[in-house]
């Protein structure tokens, strides 16, 4: 193993520990005097007795809190660092903008140890060939300075708008010009599988020089991490966890679909990447680039650069009054003229059941009340699963409203020249093919590189701006731009809508973002949760209520279910610090049981 992977100072004397005991009333440093034959430093992980117990631990630094009794780390645990200086510096900022444990950052940051690994002997140095330089990036607007902050004097936040066939582009020359200035780079990806064609491209433009942190078994994954310690790789590529790869002279922090929904974790501390990064690459002195053809209204909240291209580079769009069953007479006659072509219909089945044939009840799940939609010939209820029937009288004879990607795919065949192929929810994800029509939602709108269709269709543009949710209308219109991403330049993007002025629907008309933003910020506002105010859904007993309202805070909804309260808040940034620090407080007191940060709204 070389020795880059668990350099560190020798300490010895009385260390802070942060005990491996993930429980917001015991988030503080614990004081332990460090025998110096012991070898250990900053980010070891110690043996150390608590309560009675040997548990594990991670050495934070020396401290002078020293109590009048103070206990010894028994063991070190392992040879190699979970983290050096600047990795505990943004564990620590993570602490206190998710409050969460410090051990529970620590957790999810470093992979689970495989002992066995620690003996490998790690390959370091690989060197980087690649015939690939920057060539469009320097004709986007604020290019330039995006390269020249990818250089080893440079940093700051960029929000990379590309060009649909940029994408992947994109990224390699961000990774290739931080490379030619000695640096390292890490690449987020939304998703491991299928295989993004940004996270292919880097791999396939760098060589042995690039690793792929994704996927994999315990054992692959703290290998990985090992040989990143080591210096193995000068780029790495992966999902979430990667924003943590402690890679050496780091350059670059890129997300690539920074508005994805699986960029923000589902555990705790429940970060999401975008932050993360951002954070890194301003503890590091890296630059961040955050890339999404439709960024997130989060990223208008702080300060940055916006990079894309000087011309339109998109189909234009064109916005019609759907018919029958959102059917119209243009989109018609363009799917029997397009040879290749996707229709996005985000509802899922064959149709909805309105009324019961025999009661002539409004149709309603005999178990939960829930909506009940036939999908692949068998009528279900949409809530819990169970077979349709009737709450009323329990029979199972419907009269379906038609409406869904399944009667999507079924009229289409009737219009078409080439195959219709349904998308549905589970198929493996891939291009459309050179002479076919695919139906289907946001599961089959992937990173597959450029495609080039004939034809995009947005069907079902209303229903999806009405679904519940703050978000909601946002994530809509992320994944329409995604689609429309897939027409050629020369294409066609047809939107079917009764309400053509709608902000998001003129987002994507006039290819701009910035205009949903500006439309969606005070509705934001005026629910009391505005653009950059994080976000907590904290649970406790009684009193809860009471000592949040007692707080700094910009809005609170609380509500009572199974003799627990539930507090959401909403915060002004500049009180998050403090509003954590209460929260530690009152879960040493049994007041607070959870705190979530950045719920799903």
């Amino acid at each position: 193993m070389s020795s880059a992977a668990h350099s560190h100072s020798t300490l010895a004397g009385p260390v802070a520990v942060c005990v491996d005991r993930p429980i917001l009333s015991l988030d503080r440093p614990f004081t332990y005097e460090l025998p110096s034959e012991l070898g250990a430093g900053v980010g070891s992980l110690v043996q150390v007795p608590f309560h009675g117990r040997s548990v594990r631990g991670w050495i934070l630094g020396p401290t002078d809190d020293v109590p009048a009794r103070m206990l010894r780390v028994t063991k070190l645990v392992s040879p190699v660092a979970s983290f050096d200086e600047l990795g505990l510096t943004l564990y620590r900022w993570m602490r206190e903008r998710y409050v969460a444990p410090l051990a529970t950052v620590i957790d999810r940051a470093v992979p689970p140890r495989v002992a066995s690994e620690e003996s490998i002997v790690a390959t370091v140095g690989a060197n980087v060939s690649s015939a690939f330089a920057p060539t469009r990036l320097p004709s986007y607007r604020s290019g330039p300075a995006l390269l020249a902050a990818m250089g080893p004097e440079g940093s700051g936040t960029f929000v990379l708008r590309p060009a649909p066939a940029d994408e992947a582009n994109m990224a390699v020359e961000c990774v290739c010009a931080t490379l030619g200035g000695g640096l390292s780079a890490v690449v987020i990806v939304p998703e491991a599988e299928p295989l993004p064609a940004t996270a292919g491209a880097i791999v396939e433009a760098f060589g042995d020089a690039a690793g792929l942190f994704l996927g994999g078994d315990k054992r692959s994954r703290y290998r990985m991490w090992l040989d990143i310690a080591a210096g193995r790789y000068r780029v790495i590529v992966g999902t979430r966890p990667a924003v943590f790869a402690p890679l050496k002279d780091l350059g670059l922090v890129y997300v690539d679909r920074e508005s994805h929904a699986l960029h923000r974790e589902e555990r705790a501390p429940y970060y999401h990447v975008r932050d993360v990064a951002r954070a890194r690459a301003r503890i590091q002195g890296a630059a961040c680039v955050l890339s999404s053809f439709c960024p997130s209204i989060e990223t208008t909240a702080f300060a940055h650069t916006q990079v894309e291209p000087a011309a339109r580079s998109w189909a234009p769009v064109e916005v019609v009054r759907p018919g029958p069953e959102g059917r119209s007479p243009r989109l018609i006659r363009a799917i029997g003229q397009a040879t290749r072509a996707f229709l996005f219909e985000p509802m899922r089945g064959y149709g909805v059941a309105r009324v019961c044939r025999v009661c002539r009840e409004p149709a309603a799940c005999a178990s939960c009340l829930g909506t009940i939609r036939q999908r692949s010939g068998e009528v279900t209820c949409s809530v819990c699963g169970a077979p349709g029937r009737c709450a009323n009288c329990g029979a199972s004879d419907f009269g379906i409203a038609r409406g869904g990607a399944e009667r999507v795919e079924e009229w289409a065949r009737a219009v078409a020249g080439v195959p219709v192929t349904l998308h549905a929810p589970g198929d493996a994800r891939r291009p459309v093919g050179q002479a076919e029509v695919v139906v289907g939602g946001v599961d089959a709108v992937k990173d597959v590189g450029p495609v080039g269709l004939d034809l995009v269709a947005i069907l079902n543009a209303d229903a999806s701006l009405r679904r519940p949710g703050l978000s909601a209308r946002e994530r809509t219109l992320t994944a329409w731009f995604e689609a429309a991403s897939w027409a050629r330049p020369d294409g066609r993007v047809i939107v079917h809508t009764a309400h053509p002025n709608d902000p998001a629907v003129q987002a994507l008309v006039t290819g701009r973002p910035a205009r949903f933003h500006r439309a969606e910020a005070p509705r934001l506002a005026e629910a009391g949760f505005p653009v950059g105010s994080p976000v907590f859904r904290v649970a406790g007993t009684a009193d809860l209520s009471r000592e949040i309202e007692s707080l700094p805070h910009r809005s609170i909804l609380t509500s009572d279910a199974g003799g627990a309260t539930v507090c959401l808040v909403a915060l002004d940034p500049a009180t998050l610090l403090r509003f954590g620090e209460a929260m530690r407080r009152l879960a040493e007191r049994g007041v607070v049981t959870r705190v979530e940060a950045e719920p799903h709204l």
